[in-house]
């Protein structure tokens, strides 16, 4: 292909010399004021073959017509937004769940930290403390999770919406109402998940297990903490 265009573009160019050498000197500025506008018109063609050429345009059987083809190709679209969309909404539940779990456990640990403190040798405080920070760092990874998954399903969302119009535009109602259908249902699996991370969060904030007393000490203090148990960016 890029063979080709070398070609057709130097077969411009020599069309455009010839034109220059032809005529008289009044006719040759004439011609040579043309030029930009034959060879755009030259390059527009050589545009549209090239993008023509890239295109696997199929034949089209001779009993359907554009419209049946169209239709089908619309189906095609919606299915594959319906795979997209289905193996998104199973990643970011997934992750919306793992979170979850990753918060629970946090709470829970802090609680028996918080109630069992005065029990606690000093070494044995360090070490329930390691374990306190290791699932903290847990939770901010299974967030950072969360937060690309999202994204990707929200792509997914819109593709399956954009897929479902089209094809409502292209008469393929089956394939529209399905992919509508699909929509709803993920959706709404999503939106429960995500009810029960936003009950969870709120534990998390009113345990404080994440921006501890002992946490604000350990910073101002500049315990030998590893920074991968505070950052969260």
């Amino acid at each position: 292909m890029a063979a080709y265009r070398r070609k057709l573009f130097a077969a411009g160019l020599s069309y455009a010399a010839s034109l220059l050498s032809s005529g008289g000197s009044c006719q040759a500025g004439r011609r040579l004021f043309l030029l930009p506008g034959i060879f755009r018109k030259h390059w527009r063609t050589l545009s549209v073959t090239g993008a023509i050429c890239a295109v696997p345009f199929l034949q089209k059987p001779e009993n359907l017509s554009h419209e049946d083809l169209v239709r089908r190709a619309s189906s095609l679209v919606t299915d594959s937004a319906n795979t997209f969309l289905s193996q998104t909404t199973l990643a970011l539940i997934d992750s919306f769940t793992g979170y979850i779990k990753a918060v629970n456990i946090l709470v829970e640990l802090h609680k028996q930290y918080e109630a069992s403190i005065s029990k606690f040798t000093p070494e044995e405080e360090n070490a329930i403390w390691k374990v306190i920070l290791g699932q903290r760092q847990e939770v901010i990874g299974r967030r950072k999770n969360c937060t690309h998954f999202e994204s990707c399903w929200m792509t997914a969302v819109n593709l399956s919406q954009q897929a479902a119009e089209a094809a409502f535009n292209a008469g393929a109602d089956q394939a529209s109402v399905a992919a509508q259908s699909s929509l709803q249902v993920a959706q709404s699996q999503v939106e429960q998940v995500k009810q029960l991370m936003l009950e969870a969060e709120i534990q998390l904030k009113d345990s404080k297990a994440e921006y501890s007393e002992r946490l604000q000490v350990a910073l101002s203090e500049d315990e030998d903490i590893p920074d991968a148990y505070l950052r969260e960016d």
